[in-house]
């Protein structure tokens, strides 16, 4: 009973925050490069430069896509998700492709679910009606976190990636949303 109370008081000292250039960018760059080159989270090889974090705030503010992030009580970024276009062309407007990356120190705490359920919410409050979330199909800690949201396994592409000496396999899971109220085609 104590570990769980401990647990729940150190989740209370979690806020949701959006995330912006000038705050987070630094920390969001160290869990990418952890990610990149110690887990097939991202399939990259190398780490992402410090540049490269402009072009990327820049295009999640043109798109209107959130960066969504959660910090302890001193502001420290524990944990940050976003979700971005689909696929290039227009019919796919309603559709986001998302992900959620945590702190190799905080996983296993619950942020990225709590991470999660705000981009849900924030994808109903633009009016979009599908997220995907491409997953390696090894990671079974994000399939389990996509399956108790709620989000569906709709396919598997065998050995698409090459990391680690091993082909890797992607798996796609998706969540329809009930948004929007009126689509339109255009």
């Amino acid at each position: 009973m104590q570990g769980n109370q401990q647990g729940k008081q150190a989740m209370d000292a979690v806020e949701i925050v959006g995330c912006s250039f000038e705050r987070h960018a630094g920390a969001i760059l160290d869990i990418f490069n952890e990610a990149i080159e110690h887990s097939t989270a991202l399939y990259d090889y190398k780490a992402r430069e410090p540049q490269s974090m402009v072009a990327w705030f820049d295009a999640k503010r043109r798109g209107g896509f959130p960066v969504i992030g959660a910090e302890d009580a001193a502001g420290t970024l524990l944990a940050f998700g976003s979700y971005g276009s689909f696929r290039a062309w227009p019919a796919y407007k309603y559709t986001v492709e998302h992900s959620v990356y945590v702190h190799k120190d905080q996983r296993g705490r619950g942020l990225g679910r709590l991470v999660m359920r705000r981009l849900i919410e924030a994808a109903r409050e633009q009016g979009l009606h599908a997220m995907i979330g491409g997953i390696d199909a090894s990671n079974a800690g994000s399939i389990a976190l996509h399956d108790s949201l709620g989000f569906r396994h709709v396919g598997t592409l065998p050995q698409v990636g090459f990391k680690f000496g091993r082909w890797l396999d992607l798996a796609f899971y998706e969540l329809l949303l009930d948004t929007p109220a009126r689509p339109v085609d255009g």
